[in-house]
């Protein structure tokens, strides 16, 4: 049994997110998209994510940091949801190609984009000019603060819409088994599905936790606005969503500075305003069972090398078929065959000089 370390020195090593039928993980530059196969077993495509924070240090500066974060999870995650869509078809003869799955993907992103503008954006504002309408008042910071909960009010809505469907709600269940994978594993617990379907299946760094800081910021954002900017600018709907579009990257940077440091410190502090996006989910994420719990730790394991040197990476890594295909085409002798002899010349009967050792080998990727 591994010794136990630390809670501490393991917290933020680990990342993931919830795919179809699956998990990927992420530690350091290493990540792994596992998956149950339609057969039952489970396959892994193993990748790297390097982050162009890593090649300039200057993006690491706090508020860029959470930009740059931003913008390189979507891309991670449009990748990952088109590799667990191959991985759940790869087993059919008539599976569409990769291409397919990447356009698929890029579409969805753009509607889903567009949708999110529409409803997080657009409509609430319209909406509470409606209201002062209506009832002919100026509402105006408290009309910020109604715009602000009517985009909370969106938000749980689609929440709940969604979570209807079938497919989402297996999906939710995965983001379930990402976060007690994870838990498991900062406790210092032994990494098993038993250990980890005993540990929480909330986490202050997900994803729907950062959504809803960004909303709470949102409101401030918008008193803000109505404040200094004229009211010609707030009046006019497409020129004031598209304020609140430039002044986007100000709120996600800020949210992302504050959800790593809610990850970081447990007080009494953090429990409070961490809370509401942990009770949004109990809607994001739904108690796994120990064949989904398998799966994260699967993911975990394989991206997480430094920790579990042992794990058997080559008995689940996944191979497409198009390539599994072409080997076994191959001859074995093909494969096998040694070179034919040469005669050796004087030089190759020779023993070589043991070539020195040089400094700066590579060393092993750090963890983050």
């Amino acid at each position: 049994m591994r010794e136990k370390k630390p809670k501490n020195c393991r917290l933020n090593q680990v990342g993931g997110q919830a795919v179809l039928e699956g998990v990927m993980m992420k530690a350091g530059t290493r990540t792994a998209t596992a998956c149950r196969l339609p057969s039952g077993t489970i396959a892994v495509v193993p990748d790297e994510f390097v982050s162009v924070r890593k090649k300039h240090k200057i993006l690491n500066i706090p508020i860029v940091r959470g930009v740059i974060n931003f913008v390189e999870m979507l891309m991670l995650s449009m990748k990952t949801l088109t590799a667990s869509a191959e991985l759940a078809a790869s087993e059919e003869d008539d599976a569409p190609s990769k291409s397919a799955f990447t356009a698929v993907s890029a579409v969805a992103t753009v509607l889903g984009v567009l949708l999110a503008v529409a409803l997080f954006l657009f409509l609430p504002k319209v909406a509470v000019a409606g209201i002062e309408k209506l009832f002919r008042v100026s509402l105006g910071i408290w009309g910020a603060v109604i715009e602000g909960f009517i985009k909370i009010a969106f938000f749980l809505l689609y929440l709940i819409l969604v979570s209807l469907m079938p497919d989402i709600r297996r999906t939710f269940e995965y983001h379930g088994a990402e976060h007690k994978s994870i838990a498991c594993y900062e406790s210092g617990d032994e990494l098993t599905p038993a250990n980890a379907k005993k540990h929480t299946r909330f986490h202050p760094r997900c994803g729907t936790s950062f959504l809803f800081v960004m909303l709470a910021l949102g409101i401030v954002i918008g008193v803000l606005l109505r404040i200094f900017l004229p009211a010609s600018v707030i009046g006019n709907h497409l020129l004031y969503t598209g304020i609140r579009l430039l002044v986007l990257p100000l709120v996600v940077g800020i949210g992302f500075e504050y959800i790593m440091f809610a990850g970081k410190h447990d007080n009494i502090v953090t429990k409070i305003f961490s809370a509401p996006g942990l009770w949004f989910q109990r809607i994001t994420t739904r108690e796994p069972d120990e064949s989904q719990l398998e799966v994260a730790i699967t993911a975990l394991m394989y991206a997480h090398i430094d920790a579990f040197p042992d794990f058997d990476r080559d008995a689940v890594t996944y191979r497409p078929k198009e390539k599994a295909e072409k080997d076994a085409e191959k001859p074995a002798e093909e494969a096998e065959a040694p070179e034919e002899a040469k005669p050796a010349t004087e030089a190759e009967t020779e023993p070589a000089e043991a070539a020195p050792a040089e400094d700066g080998d590579p060393k092993p990727d750090e963890t983050v």
